[in-house]
């Protein structure tokens, strides 16, 4: 059940009392943990590398060393605080219910039994999950999306995922489903890594802004910010790669929205981070696109870089019951 909301208040429902758990986010080279204690607060938080591996196995084999190691040292550092679960989230393609990584192409991951494998590991009911869905758990139980029945979070970066909940369900179809990022909005577009061509990730990533730039201009920026500081500047070609990345956005969402008729769309991460210079002209562009649909209401995340670890936390005390 959703917490009841007290007011309209723009801060996240806070983690509350429960559980105390473990919580790790391995959707990268470097492992983000944390402990939450009963109260809901949120522990020694810590950035740490895994281990190199040399094959899939090996893979892992290492990170789930690397999450033992780190149990013991949550251990060490709060002794008063005795985990009851433990909930692991990561990218590619994920069956939550299950707990099974089916494909992650960057982390070689196929068909592994993490939930299982990590239960046995740490002795703790434990759940595994996609990174970008506890996310969208984070802000439709305890965030911005915590009002409606029916969201959509997308969570925008690197890679460009989305967290789809029908009827106050979390919708994620065996693990295929908030592929946002391979929706296709130009059929011409540029190759994508998953291999088809113009898929939105292709063009709204946080590393697209920058190969668009560079391609059009021949010159490096560091970050996507850098691009949107050049097209206020009237930056002709970095304002090309700025409008086009809203244009895709704003067309995707369409999408989604004459399939789903979310109430609202809650977005996270990447562009999203510049505010009401993102968020203004992507709800104009999705108004010009749809006609009788119901218009979402397009907003921004309330949880911060540490979504993922909260909506870890709810899955792992979801896997006690």
């Amino acid at each position: 059940m959703k917490p009841p909301v007290a007011s309209a208040s723009d801060q996240p429902w806070p983690l509350g009392p429960g559980a105390a758990v473990l919580t790790f986010d391995v959707s990268g080279p470097q492992t983000k943990a944390a402990l939450f204690d009963t109260d809901g607060v949120m522990l020694g938080l810590s950035r740490t590398l895994i281990p190199s591996p040399t094959t899939a196995r090996d893979t892992t084999e290492a990170l789930l060393a690397h999450v033992e190691d780190l149990t013991t040292q949550f251990a060490r550092d709060f002794p008063l605080v005795t985990p009851s679960a433990a909930g692991l989230i990561g990218a590619g393609i994920v069956d939550d219910r299950e707990g099974i990584a089916i494909l992650s192409a960057s982390l070689r991951w196929a068909n592994v039994h993490y939930k299982n494998l990590a239960q046995h590991r740490l002795q703790l009911p434990s759940s595994f999950s996609n990174a970008a869905r506890a996310v969208g758990e984070a802000e439709f139980t305890l965030g911005a999306g915590r009002t409606h029945n029916n969201v959509v979070v997308i969570k925008l970066g690197t890679l460009i995922a989305a967290s789809l909940f029908i009827d106050g369900r979390s919708h994620d179809g065996g693990g295929f489903a908030g592929g946002l990022g391979h929706t296709i909005v130009n059929p011409q577009g540029d190759r994508c890594v998953c291999g088809s061509r113009g898929c939105l990730q292709t063009v709204a990533s946080n590393g697209a802004l920058l190969s668009r730039y560079t391609d059009l201009t021949g010159e490096t920026l560091a970050t996507w910010e850098e691009v949107l500081a050049q097209s206020r500047q009237s930056n002709a070609a970095a304002a090309r790669v700025w409008n086009e990345a809203l244009d895709a956005l704003a067309l995707a969402i369409s999408h989604v929205t004459a399939v789903l008729a979310p109430e609202a769309v809650v977005i996270s991460g990447g562009l999203a981070h510049a505010g009401e210079e993102f968020f203004a002209p992507l709800r104009r562009r999705l108004d010009g696109l749809l006609s009788f649909h119901r218009r979402p209401l397009l907003t921004p995340a309330l949880f911060g870089r540490h979504a993922g670890l909260v909506g870890a936390a709810l899955r792992a005390r979801a896997a006690m019951l």
